[in-house]
């Protein structure tokens, strides 16, 4: 399971990509609701631009879309921007 904070609300799923399309439905000014991951990756990351530095933010097409999603939760748990956790099932254990 994982878990995403940010500005007090929580976001969970089985997967990073869960998350994200929680953090995407959640995101009352998106312009693009319905389009794809990667386009609410990259307005997300835009939108973060003054915690994350631009040399940063690179969404490599060579990578799947929940890995994707996982180093998008992970950049922006690293630079302040959220809070990530992933524990396993029925062990405790968190990151």
């Amino acid at each position: 399971m994982m878990t995403f904070r940010f500005l007090g609300k929580k976001y969970a799923g089985e997967s990073a990509l869960d998350v994200v399309y929680a953090l995407q439905r959640d995101a009352k000014d998106y312009p693009y609701a319905g389009k794809s991951i990667r386009k609410f990756l990259k307005w997300s990351l835009e939108n973060l631009c003054d915690r994350i530095p631009p040399r940063d933010i690179n969404l490599s097409i060579r990578l799947a879309d929940n890995e994707l999603a996982l180093s998008y939760l992970y950049l922006r748990d690293e630079y302040g921007a959220g809070q990530l956790s992933i524990s396993k099932s029925g062990d405790g254990v968190s990151k």
